[in-house]
């Protein structure tokens, strides 16, 4: 089949665009647009520059009554607020865009400034074009104007459909300009025609350029080459049917122009692409910011990496080239930053905005040419690595990246270390989309993470069975808050001086109806990722509170007992934490001095100043705050004067290994010095051996609690512990003494 010569039809078509603003106002004098926004300023500005425009305008607040009245009667455009909520406004795009009775032309984003990550979004699901918000009379002008030259090129296509062959009867964007240059590639021989004029364009003479796709692609900016690449090969390989890209060129003398083509798949009656026919247009002279609307819609506005949606072309270019040859294997890697949030708090979001940047040129750096390295959103990045033949070369490149992160950042005089965990799906036959490999990688980076962090990790079938058993779990735990399926077990803390019962910690245990009795370890992490943290926390130190208060009343011998409760980053870090508690203690009837809220030390270290606020609250209403675990994170005494701590917990770790290790041992006698001198109590946890109560106790502990004296206790055991002691005066003999005749037996799956 031979080129059609669109120069020449061009050159004799009778319709040309309107020269004047009087004509262009005319032609669209009866068009209607429909605005959807709840901001009444938007809304009154809106709809007086489109009044101006010659657009008969009707709004609505209510993204329903929009659809409603687009199906009944089909604007030219419609202006959709993001505001309204991403899933109205989602919802909304498609049902324009998936009704075969509309003619709505164009969908328009308002999209607020902070929500410029969406914008990516925001053009792959259907919207045309998008405005940021606040508005920008000039900048929307623009648009408009841009919005407008495509309702004429519809208008003018319509009109001389008649003319044209039946295979470019949906080339509706080649008729936009007689100065445009002209390019046909045809996906048979992968030859391009080139028009006179797009030579032309460039300074070069007909015969200077070869009809060949290279002879185009040479010219192209490296720094635009691949996201223009990624939309050509997509485009070959049948994944999209619209191009509308903007580059730069080089031109005959060595400069560069910007440049903008805007192209169709043009399809048989099998349905089969057969060629793509697009248009260049000179587009240099356009001022910036109608340039980085142009870009960011592939390109990501920070980094200026590709985005999300170039990400995906590529994805899909290269599992249809797996599926069709076993041999061009390719990887997905997913990573992100460890502790990220740390230096957004610590330098400022300006600095870590600086930090991914510098990241996303040394991740460039560190991958082939050929590699594809996104920004998928936040400190989160994906690298497609095409052309494998194995696992081993994927491992390779996450290597080379971490490499990479040995030397410290320097941003503006301050140096920053990080490291980042990758996880790695290789693509196999068993896959059906291109986004399970990234659902996967995904998977394998948290994996890496909870192998400790600064590693990579390769997807493999057991973490698939894993995950599912955790969103199982996640089920489960929604249904468990439902039917009340947690318990409160409360182990025994005591004095060793006195050898009387100080208090109790509140441990929460699950009664699962199939698995039995769950610790926590086995669904904590679960609850604080899905966000059921919250409401389990409350109900633990609620159900705490009110025993102990029961306890007060019935036993005067051990009225004095406190109660300690732990305290998740999750809660600690919610705005109400403080109020909360308060409610919670006037409810139960107990007082602040009562009460222990423990809270570990990468909570008070990651989060020093707002925790430092919400601690210095809490201690106003008399609670006391212990650190738990300690020794195992941070142990600086910077922050022992800081917070005002009362009490802290020797981890178990410590105590178990201090008979055997001479380092632990060192250790526990160290922070038993420590506390003393600054005037903190310590509890030793995990105490399990008569030898290891006994060094202790040589050492000055103030406080034990663990398996050798009292496991975890269902309410009703605890209560039978303090009935027995209560007329005793040391408790802690009595305990021990009860367990070694039998008196009292503990069992022994509570711990």
């Amino acid at each position: 089949m031979g080129f059609f010569n669109l120069d020449s039809w061009l050159a004799q078509s009778p319709s040309s665009p309107p020269s004047t603003e009087a004509e262009r106002t005319d032609e669209i004098r009866h068009r209607e647009a429909m605005i959807c926004t709840r901001d009444h300023g938007v809304d009154n500005e809106l709809s007086e520059l489109l009044a101006e425009r010659g657009y008969e305008c009707s709004s609505h607040r209510n993204p329903r009554a929009v659809r409603f009245a687009a199906n009944r009667t089909p604007p030219d455009l419609v202006v959709i607020d993001w505001r309204v909520g991403e899933p109205n406004a989602v919802k909304l795009a498609s049902t324009l865009n998936s009704n075969p009775d509309s003619h709505v032309t164009s969908i328009l984003a308002l999209v607020p400034s902070e929500e410029s990550d969406a914008l990516g979004k925001i053009l792959e699901l259907g919207f045309n074009d998008f405005v940021m918000l606040p508005l920008d009379r000039a900048v929307l002008a623009a648009r408009l104007g841009m919005i407008e030259s495509r309702m004429r090129e519809l208008d003018q296509m319509q009109a001389l459909q008649k003319d044209i062959g039946q295979e470019y009867q949906r080339f509706l964007i080649a008729s936009g300009g007689i100065g445009d240059g002209i390019w046909d590639l045809d996906l048979a021989t992968e030859t391009v025609h080139l028009s006179d004029r797009w030579k032309e364009m460039l300074g070069y003479q007909k015969d200077e350029i070869e009809d060949v796709l290279e002879g185009w692609l040479s010219r192209v900016h490296p720094e635009d080459l691949t996201r223009l690449r990624a939309i050509i090969d997509a485009s070959i390989a049948g994944e999209v049917s619209v191009i509308e890209q903007r580059y730069r060129m080089q031109m005959q003398n060595g400069d560069y122009r910007w440049m903008l083509t805007r192209a169709e798949v043009v399809k048989n009656e099998d349905g089969k692409a057969i060629r793509i026919v697009g248009r260049q247009t000179d587009v240099d002279e356009e001022d910036e910011s109608r340039e980085a609307v142009r870009t960011s819609g592939l390109q990501d506005s920070l980094t200026r990496l590709p985005n999300r949606t170039v990400l995906m072309d590529r994805m899909h270019h290269a599992f249809a080239r797996a599926q069709r040859d076993s041999e061009q294997s390719f990887a997905v890697l997913f990573f992100d930053l460890d502790r990220f949030k740390n230096v957004n708090d610590s330098l400022g979001h300006i600095t870590g905005d600086k930090l991914l940047r510098a990241i996303a040129k040394r991740v460039e750096k560190a991958c082939r040419p050929g590699d594809t390295v996104a920004r998928f959103g936040g400190d989160e990045f994906v690298i497609l690595v095409e052309d494998i033949k194995d696992i081993r070369a994927a491992t390779v490149a996450a290597e080379r990246i971490q490499e990479e992160f040995r030397v410290p950042f320097d941003l503006d005089g301050i140096e920053v270390f990080t490291t980042i965990s990758i996880g790695i799906a290789l693509w196999n036959s068993n896959y059906k989309r291109p986004e399970d490999l990234l659902r996967d990688s995904d998977t394998a980076m948290y994996r890496a993470k909870a192998m400790g962090r600064n590693s990579f990790a390769v997807f493999d079938d057991d973490m698939h069975s894993h995950v599912v058993a955790i969103l199982h779990l996640e089920n489960d735990l929604r249904r468990a808050l439902a039917r009340e399926e947690f318990r409160v077990f409360y182990q025994p803390i005591l004095s060793v001086a006195s050898g009387r019962i100080a208090g109790f910690e509140a441990l929460v245990r699950w009664q699962h109806p199939e698995r039995g009795l769950l610790l926590p370890g086995e669904f904590i992490m679960v609850a604080e990722e899905m966000g059921a943290i919250i409401q389990l926390d409350r109900w633990v130190a609620d159900q705490a509170c009110k025993q102990l208060r029961i306890w007060h009343q019935k036993f005067r011998a051990h009225s004095k007992a406190t109660m300690s409760v732990n305290l998740s980053t999750t809660q600690l870090m919610r705005p109400d934490v403080v109020a909360g508690i308060d409610l919670i203690l006037r409810n139960s009837g107990l007082y602040g001095q009562s009460l222990k809220l423990e809270v570990t030390e990468s909570v008070l270290m990651e989060n020093a100043q707002y925790a430092s606020a919400v601690l210095e609250q809490l201690r106003s209403l008399n609670i006391a705050i212990s650190i738990d675990d300690f020794g195992t994170g941070y142990s600086s005494l910077a922050y022992l004067r800081r917070f005002e701590i009362d009490t802290l917990k020797i981890d178990y770790s410590f105590i178990s290994r201090m008979l055997e290790d001479e380092d632990s041992f060192e250790i526990v006698k160290t922070i038993i010095i420590m506390a003393k001198n600054l005037g903190k109590d310590t509890v030793a946890e995990g105490v399990e051996t008569r030898s290891q109560l006994d060094a202790l106790i040589d050492l000055d502990i103030d406080m034990i609690q663990g398996f050798f004296v009292a496991p975890a206790l269902p309410a009703e055991v605890a209560e039978s512990v303090l009935e027995r002691t209560a007329d005793s005066p040391n408790h802690l003999e009595k305990i021990l003494s009860d367990r070694m005749d039998g008196t009292a037996s503990f069992p022994a799956t509570n711990s």
